[in-house]
Protein backbone atom coordinates (compact mmCIF):
# COMPACT_ATOMS: atom_id res chain seq x y z
CA UNK A 1 0.00 0.00 0.00
CA UNK A 2 1.34 3.45 -0.69
CA UNK A 3 2.02 5.98 1.92
CA UNK A 4 -1.63 7.80 1.21
CA UNK A 5 -3.27 5.04 1.23
CA UNK A 6 -1.41 3.79 4.99
CA UNK A 7 -2.27 7.59 6.06
CA UNK A 8 -5.95 7.75 4.47
CA UNK A 9 -6.80 3.87 6.73
CA UNK A 10 -4.69 5.75 9.80
CA UNK A 11 -6.87 9.07 9.59
CA UNK A 12 -10.39 6.96 9.75
CA UNK A 13 -8.67 5.15 12.32
CA UNK A 14 -8.12 8.09 14.53
CA UNK A 15 -11.46 9.89 13.47
CA UNK A 16 -13.04 7.12 15.95
CA UNK A 17 -10.71 6.80 18.60
CA UNK A 18 -9.95 10.24 19.63
CA UNK A 19 -11.33 9.67 22.98
CA UNK A 20 -9.10 7.18 23.54
CA UNK A 21 -5.12 7.16 24.65
CA UNK A 22 -3.25 7.90 21.66
CA UNK A 23 -0.21 8.35 22.38
CA UNK A 24 2.84 8.54 19.16
CA UNK A 25 4.35 5.09 20.00
CA UNK A 26 0.78 3.97 20.14
CA UNK A 27 -0.58 5.28 17.12
CA UNK A 28 2.65 4.36 15.74
CA UNK A 29 2.07 0.60 16.62
CA UNK A 30 -1.33 0.38 15.16
CA UNK A 31 0.10 1.94 11.58
CA UNK A 32 3.23 -0.50 11.67
CA UNK A 33 6.12 1.60 11.79
CA UNK A 34 8.46 3.49 13.93
CA UNK A 35 6.96 6.65 15.61
CA UNK A 36 9.52 8.86 13.79
CA UNK A 37 9.08 7.66 10.43
CA UNK A 38 5.00 7.73 10.85
CA UNK A 39 5.37 10.93 12.21
CA UNK A 40 7.00 12.08 8.29
CA UNK A 41 4.99 10.59 6.80
CA UNK A 42 1.84 11.88 7.74
CA UNK A 43 3.85 15.55 7.73
CA UNK A 44 4.48 14.55 3.89
CA UNK A 45 1.09 13.23 3.30
CA UNK A 46 -1.18 15.74 5.10
CA UNK A 47 0.59 18.58 5.33
CA UNK A 48 -0.06 18.87 9.05
CA UNK A 49 1.74 17.17 12.32
CA UNK A 50 0.03 14.17 13.66
CA UNK A 51 0.07 15.20 17.45
CA UNK A 52 -1.19 18.87 16.76
CA UNK A 53 -3.93 17.31 14.29
CA UNK A 54 -4.60 14.81 17.17
CA UNK A 55 -5.47 17.65 19.53
CA UNK A 56 -7.06 19.86 16.99
CA UNK A 57 -9.82 16.91 16.34
CA UNK A 58 -10.59 15.89 20.01
CA UNK A 59 -11.02 20.03 20.68
CA UNK A 60 -13.28 20.26 17.80
CA UNK A 61 -15.33 17.31 18.88
CA UNK A 62 -15.01 18.71 22.53
CA UNK A 63 -16.54 22.13 21.14
CA UNK A 64 -19.43 20.25 19.34
CA UNK A 65 -20.20 18.46 22.82
CA UNK A 66 -19.93 21.91 24.56
CA UNK A 67 -22.89 23.05 22.15
CA UNK A 68 -25.18 20.35 21.89
CA UNK A 69 -25.04 18.33 25.43
CA UNK A 70 -25.42 20.19 28.91
CA UNK A 71 -22.03 17.35 30.51
CA UNK A 72 -19.78 19.31 32.93
CA UNK A 73 -17.11 20.97 31.10
CA UNK A 74 -14.84 18.82 33.02
CA UNK A 75 -16.09 15.79 32.03
CA UNK A 76 -15.78 16.72 28.35
CA UNK A 77 -12.11 17.46 28.76
CA UNK A 78 -11.57 14.32 30.54
CA UNK A 79 -12.97 12.56 28.07
CA UNK A 80 -11.01 13.71 25.36
CA UNK A 81 -7.86 12.91 27.29
CA UNK A 82 -7.33 16.37 28.84
CA UNK A 83 -5.82 15.64 32.81
CA UNK A 84 -8.05 18.35 34.04
CA UNK A 85 -9.94 21.39 33.44
CA UNK A 86 -7.35 23.93 33.78
CA UNK A 87 -4.93 22.13 30.69
CA UNK A 88 -8.39 22.12 28.46
CA UNK A 89 -9.26 25.32 29.06
CA UNK A 90 -5.78 26.69 28.01
CA UNK A 91 -5.96 24.59 24.93
CA UNK A 92 -9.54 25.10 24.30
CA UNK A 93 -8.91 28.98 24.65
CA UNK A 94 -5.76 28.89 22.19
CA UNK A 95 -7.65 27.47 19.36
CA UNK A 96 -10.79 28.67 19.87
CA UNK A 97 -10.27 32.48 21.87
CA UNK A 98 -12.56 31.94 24.26
CA UNK A 99 -12.74 29.59 27.25
CA UNK A 100 -15.21 26.51 27.01
CA UNK A 101 -18.04 28.21 29.29
CA UNK A 102 -18.12 31.57 27.34
CA UNK A 103 -18.04 29.12 24.15
CA UNK A 104 -20.97 27.29 25.52
CA UNK A 105 -23.13 29.90 26.45
CA UNK A 106 -23.18 32.00 23.28
CA UNK A 107 -26.28 32.34 21.40
CA UNK A 108 -24.40 31.84 18.40
CA UNK A 109 -22.39 29.31 16.91
CA UNK A 110 -18.77 30.84 15.43
CA UNK A 111 -17.10 28.14 13.52
CA UNK A 112 -14.00 29.41 13.36
CA UNK A 113 -11.75 26.84 15.11
CA UNK A 114 -13.17 23.75 14.35
CA UNK A 115 -10.27 21.77 12.20
CA UNK A 116 -12.35 19.86 9.68
CA UNK A 117 -11.46 16.20 9.16
CA UNK A 118 -8.55 15.23 6.79
CA UNK A 119 -10.17 13.69 3.66
CA UNK A 120 -7.71 12.20 1.42
CA UNK A 121 -10.38 10.50 -0.53
CA UNK A 122 -12.44 13.78 -2.06
CA UNK A 123 -11.19 17.14 -0.94
CA UNK A 124 -14.08 18.80 -2.91
CA UNK A 125 -17.03 20.50 -0.90
CA UNK A 126 -20.81 20.42 -1.47
CA UNK A 127 -21.07 23.90 -3.58
CA UNK A 128 -22.57 26.64 -1.26
CA UNK A 129 -25.18 29.36 -2.09
CA UNK A 130 -26.27 32.05 0.28
CA UNK A 131 -29.76 33.04 -0.04
CA UNK A 132 -31.97 35.24 1.73
CA UNK A 133 -35.79 33.83 3.01
CA UNK A 134 -38.55 35.81 3.55
CA UNK A 135 -41.30 34.81 6.47
CA UNK A 136 -43.59 32.27 4.85
CA UNK A 137 -46.65 29.89 7.08
CA UNK A 138 -46.36 26.27 6.39
CA UNK A 139 -49.05 23.70 8.18
CA UNK A 140 -47.22 21.24 10.35
CA UNK A 141 -46.42 18.91 13.04
CA UNK A 142 -43.72 19.13 15.57
CA UNK A 143 -42.45 16.32 17.60
CA UNK A 144 -39.03 15.77 19.45
CA UNK A 145 -37.28 13.42 20.27
CA UNK A 146 -33.03 12.64 22.60
CA UNK A 147 -30.77 10.89 21.97
CA UNK A 148 -26.70 11.02 22.47
CA UNK A 149 -24.40 12.29 20.18
CA UNK A 150 -22.94 8.89 19.35
CA UNK A 151 -26.65 8.27 18.35
CA UNK A 152 -28.02 11.11 16.03
CA UNK A 153 -26.77 9.46 12.62
CA UNK A 154 -28.65 6.53 12.98
CA UNK A 155 -31.51 8.00 15.32
CA UNK A 156 -32.17 11.20 12.54
CA UNK A 157 -32.76 9.03 9.37
CA UNK A 158 -35.77 6.74 11.43
CA UNK A 159 -37.28 9.50 12.73
CA UNK A 160 -37.93 11.64 9.67
CA UNK A 161 -39.45 8.40 8.10
CA UNK A 162 -41.53 7.98 11.63
CA UNK A 163 -42.30 11.88 11.59
CA UNK A 164 -43.57 11.69 7.88
CA UNK A 165 -45.69 8.38 8.07
CA UNK A 166 -47.03 10.46 10.83
CA UNK A 167 -47.56 14.14 8.96
CA UNK A 168 -49.15 11.90 5.84
CA UNK A 169 -51.43 9.41 7.76
CA UNK A 170 -54.16 11.21 6.53
CA UNK A 171 -53.72 11.87 2.85
CA UNK A 172 -53.46 9.55 -0.06
CA UNK A 173 -50.44 11.61 -2.09
CA UNK A 174 -47.56 13.16 -0.80
CA UNK A 175 -47.21 16.67 -1.70
CA UNK A 176 -44.05 17.60 -4.36
CA UNK A 177 -42.51 19.69 -1.42
CA UNK A 178 -42.04 18.96 1.73
CA UNK A 179 -40.20 20.08 4.54
CA UNK A 180 -38.55 19.12 8.05
CA UNK A 181 -37.55 21.99 10.09
CA UNK A 182 -35.12 20.88 13.19
CA UNK A 183 -33.46 22.80 16.32
CA UNK A 184 -30.92 20.77 18.43
CA UNK A 185 -30.79 22.01 22.26
CA UNK A 186 -29.11 20.28 25.31
CA UNK A 187 -31.60 17.94 27.26
CA UNK A 188 -32.42 18.57 30.42
CA UNK A 189 -33.26 15.70 32.06
CA UNK A 190 -29.98 14.29 30.92
CA UNK A 191 -26.73 15.64 30.14
CA UNK A 192 -25.13 13.52 27.64
CA UNK A 193 -28.24 14.11 25.84
CA UNK A 194 -29.82 16.76 22.91
CA UNK A 195 -33.21 17.09 22.29
CA UNK A 196 -33.97 17.76 18.56
CA UNK A 197 -37.39 19.74 17.91
CA UNK A 198 -38.78 18.25 14.33
CA UNK A 199 -41.44 20.05 12.46
CA UNK A 200 -42.75 18.14 9.35
CA UNK A 201 -44.67 21.16 7.22
CA UNK A 202 -45.68 21.98 3.86
CA UNK A 203 -46.79 25.40 2.35
CA UNK A 204 -49.75 26.28 3.13
CA UNK A 205 -51.48 25.80 -0.12
CA UNK A 206 -50.39 22.60 -0.19
CA UNK A 207 -52.54 21.52 3.13
CA UNK A 208 -55.99 21.06 1.60
CA UNK A 209 -55.64 16.91 1.95
CA UNK A 210 -54.23 17.37 5.80
CA UNK A 211 -56.53 16.91 8.28
CA UNK A 212 -53.98 17.80 11.46
CA UNK A 213 -51.36 20.70 11.51
CA UNK A 214 -50.61 23.52 12.94
CA UNK A 215 -49.38 27.02 11.36
CA UNK A 216 -45.14 26.86 11.36
CA UNK A 217 -43.48 30.15 10.85
CA UNK A 218 -40.51 29.31 8.02
CA UNK A 219 -38.39 32.30 9.84
CA UNK A 220 -37.04 35.06 7.79
CA UNK A 221 -33.25 35.74 7.59
CA UNK A 222 -29.90 35.01 5.61
CA UNK A 223 -29.18 31.14 5.27
CA UNK A 224 -26.39 29.25 3.55
CA UNK A 225 -28.07 26.29 1.25
CA UNK A 226 -26.44 22.89 0.22
CA UNK A 227 -28.01 20.26 -2.35
CA UNK A 228 -28.19 16.88 -1.73
CA UNK A 229 -28.89 13.97 -4.31
CA UNK A 230 -28.42 10.64 -2.85
CA UNK A 231 -29.26 7.36 -0.83
CA UNK A 232 -32.15 8.46 1.93
CA UNK A 233 -29.79 6.82 4.67
CA UNK A 234 -26.71 8.82 3.41
CA UNK A 235 -27.93 12.60 4.01
CA UNK A 236 -27.39 12.70 7.95
CA UNK A 237 -23.34 11.87 6.89
CA UNK A 238 -24.04 15.11 4.51
CA UNK A 239 -25.26 17.34 7.00
CA UNK A 240 -22.18 16.35 9.74
CA UNK A 241 -19.65 17.20 6.58
CA UNK A 242 -21.62 20.47 6.17
CA UNK A 243 -21.13 21.43 9.91
CA UNK A 244 -17.46 19.61 10.70
CA UNK A 245 -16.03 21.30 7.21
CA UNK A 246 -18.36 23.48 5.08
CA UNK A 247 -19.15 26.05 7.74
CA UNK A 248 -15.88 26.21 9.25
CA UNK A 249 -13.85 26.60 5.87
CA UNK A 250 -16.45 28.75 4.53
CA UNK A 251 -16.04 30.79 7.97
CA UNK A 252 -19.31 31.15 8.99
CA UNK A 253 -21.40 31.56 11.70
CA UNK A 254 -24.54 29.96 12.88
CA UNK A 255 -27.09 32.03 14.04
CA UNK A 256 -30.36 31.19 16.10
CA UNK A 257 -32.89 29.48 14.41
CA UNK A 258 -33.88 26.50 12.51
CA UNK A 259 -31.93 24.12 10.08
CA UNK A 260 -34.38 23.81 7.27
CA UNK A 261 -34.41 20.46 4.95
CA UNK A 262 -36.88 20.99 1.94
CA UNK A 263 -37.40 17.67 0.23
CA UNK A 264 -38.62 17.70 -3.79
CA UNK A 265 -40.75 14.24 -3.84
CA UNK A 266 -42.26 12.61 -7.13
CA UNK A 267 -45.70 14.31 -5.79
CA UNK A 268 -48.13 11.46 -6.32
CA UNK A 269 -50.01 8.80 -4.77
CA UNK A 270 -48.14 7.46 -1.50
CA UNK A 271 -46.03 4.66 -2.01
CA UNK A 272 -45.35 1.11 -0.07
CA UNK A 273 -42.40 2.04 0.96
CA UNK A 274 -40.14 5.82 1.68
CA UNK A 275 -38.48 6.96 -0.89
CA UNK A 276 -34.45 5.08 -1.41
CA UNK A 277 -32.93 8.13 -3.23
CA UNK A 278 -34.11 11.32 -2.81
CA UNK A 279 -33.03 15.01 -3.39
CA UNK A 280 -33.05 17.64 -0.43
CA UNK A 281 -31.79 21.53 -0.61
CA UNK A 282 -30.71 21.72 3.52
CA UNK A 283 -30.20 25.78 5.05
CA UNK A 284 -28.13 26.40 7.64
CA UNK A 285 -29.39 30.18 9.56
CA UNK A 286 -26.21 32.34 9.28
CA UNK A 287 -25.30 35.52 10.45
CA UNK A 288 -22.95 37.56 7.99
CA UNK A 289 -19.96 39.61 9.23
CA UNK A 290 -20.27 43.21 9.18
CA UNK A 291 -17.96 45.12 6.60
CA UNK A 292 -15.06 46.65 8.79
Amino acid sequence: MDQAGIIRDLLVWLESHLDQHLSLDNVALKAGYSKWHLQRMFKDVTGHAIGAYIRARRLSKAAVALRLTSRPILDIGLQYRFDSQQTFTRAFKKQFNQTPAWYRLSSEWNSCGIRPPIRLDDNSMPESTFVTLLETVLVGQTQTYSCTLEQISSYRDEMRIHFWKQFLLETDTVPPVLYGLHQVRASQEKDDEQEILYTTAVPSDQAVNLHSGQSVLLEAGNYVQFTYNGPRTELQEFILLLYSTCMPTLGLTRRQGQDIERFYTHGGKKRPEPPKEIRCEYLIPIRFQQAS
